[in-house]
């Protein structure tokens, strides 16, 4: 697009242009002495020029109507819902058009994607894709192709005939092209699935077409829930301290990390660090599962035809889809709650606790907690996403050069940050859910409703009285995310997941 725009901007130039300027340019333009309009290798002059054209009507701003008119001028075609999505995608003030520097914003960070999936096909480093090069591509992601498939691929986008892609074909050929999110850059920064905390409100990940075609969705998800499972068993002892504090620990009462652990060990032995650790095992698998569907489900709904989603669908369909699973598995939350606070031999195990609930309770206390639950879903999973798509976009834009992978250290320095800010702004309503959920195990202590128990606990313990437990819940934080890494990557390989 761009390298016809040059020579097609030259000869018809916008009103806007400066008279005096140089108006033709011929096939002899050499790289060297590239006349003023085909804006030489500078990208400020050539999104320049590409802003000028596209914006048909000359009012400053580039419509939806004004990219299609300009486009096919071109001879790119887009369909409506493309062209939407890239406008969406750029606009920044919500105004429903791109002015000069939304424009520039949404092709340089487009550009630089483009740029990092380019290095990373052209394995020979020679400045161009060729066809041996798609056909390895796509192999490492499970796909297999014919030459004659690669051949269809790069005469899509092969201009001069040389059966190669160079940088400028590639970038002209994808740049106006609503991609949020490039396949390249999903593979190696994928976050809800290789990171476990033990809170399971993160937004679901994004996985290829690829991905989904070949089956290693599953795996993925496979190997998350086992790196869950062995981080949180790895954790368990500082969870279970962290609940304690939530219902026990208050100004008359203060419980302290090293006291905590000694009470717990005196009570019932080393083995009673880990109690409620078996449900908040066995939860994982169909909570993950229930929200992968739902997830999948809703993206359908919402009518995207996108491979990805951008952020905002991300966190309305992550959302939607983590109180859908929340609902389907809560009552296990309140067992893992009851366990993980019961007393030596007050139950026998999972079914015990369950049968005394019920025969003591009725079926309602299985659902005790569930609004704030579903209420913390929201600041959670919200803020966990826009920290994480920061940083990440922040890394993308400062340090990456040859490569979208982050390495090791960046990944889990973005998972820990986004991780622990999402936690810190739903735990006041993390502990009001599980003191809800406990408010049965404690004699004589009142049954409050969701807004009483917050207004009893500001009044008689302050506002810190909403954050007791935290430094347990922090202190497990790096640790969760590091094990669960290890974990992932190694079953990853075990279950032959390919990453390049």
């Amino acid at each position: 697009i761009l390298t016809k725009l040059h020579c097609n901007a030259a000869q018809h130039p916008p009103h806007h242009f400066s008279a005096g300027r140089r108006s033709s340019c011929d096939d002899s333009c050499e790289p060297s002495y590239l006349c003023e309009l085909c804006g030489g290798p500078e990208q400020d002059h050539r999104l320049k020029v590409l802003f000028q054209v596209l914006d048909v009507n000359g009012d400053g701003g580039i419509c939806v109507n004004d990219l299609s008119i300009g486009l096919k001028k071109l001879g790119v075609h887009r369909t409506e819902l493309e062209l939407m999505k890239i406008v969406k995608a750029g606009d920044k003030d919500l105004d429903g058009q791109l002015d000069f520097e939304e424009f520039v914003h949404y092709l340089r960070d487009h550009e630089k994607k483009l740029r990092l999936v380019f290095k990373s096909l052209d394995t020979k480093n020679d400045g161009r894709i060729d066809k041996q090069e798609i056909m390895q591509s796509l192999r490492d992601l499970g796909v297999n192709i014919s030459e004659q498939q690669a051949e269809k691929i790069l005469k899509s986008m092969d201009k001069n005939g040389t059966m190669t892609i160079d940088w400028n074909e590639w970038r002209d050929y994808h740049l106006l092209h609503p991609a949020d999110n490039i396949p390249e850059i999903i593979l190696y920064w994928k976050h809800a699935t290789i990171f476990d905390v033990g809170e399971s409100l993160m937004v679901p990940d994004e996985f290829t077409a690829e991905e989904k075609k070949t089956g290693m969705w599953w795996r993925h998800l496979v190997a998350g829930g086992a790196a869950g499972a062995v981080s949180r068993t790895c954790t368990a002892p500082l969870d279970r301290l962290k609940v304690l504090m939530q219902v026990h620990a208050s100004r008359t009462n203060s419980m302290c990390i090293a006291g905590g652990f000694t009470h717990m060990i005196r009570e019932g032995g080393m083995w009673s660090l880990w109690r409620g650790n078996g449900m908040n095992v066995i939860k994982i698998a169909p909570e993950s599962a229930i929200k992968f569907m739902a997830y999948e489900q809703i993206k359908r709904l919402i009518g995207s035809n996108q491979e990805t989603l951008g952020i905002l669908e991300r966190f309305v369909a992550g959302s939607l889809a983590g109180a859908i699973a929340q609902s389907s598995i809560y009552p296990m939350e309140v067992l893992k709650t009851r366990l993980a606070l019961r007393k030596t031999g007050q139950f026998s195990g999972i079914a015990d606790c369950a049968k005394q609930i019920f025969r003591k309770e009725g079926m309602a206390a299985f659902y005790k907690g569930y609004i704030p639950n579903l209420i913390g879903i929201i600041p959670y999973a919200g803020i966990d996403l826009a920290v994480y798509e920061t940083l990440k976009n922040s890394w993308l834009q400062r340090y990456a050069t040859d490569s979208a992978d982050p390495g090791v250290f960046v990944l889990l320095a973005c998972g820990t940050t986004s991780s622990t800010c999402g936690q810190l702004a739903s735990y006041p309503l993390a502990l009001v859910r599980t003191r809800m959920q406990a408010q049965a195990t404690i004699e004589g202590g009142p049954q409050m409703t969701m807004s009483g128990l917050f207004k009893h606990i500001v009044k008689t313990e302050g506002a810190f009285g909403l954050y007791r437990g935290l430094a347990p819940n922090f202190m497990k934080v790096i640790p969760a995310v590091s094990i669960s890494y290890v974990v992932y990557e190694n079953l990853k390989m075990s279950l032959g997941v390919v990453s390049r």
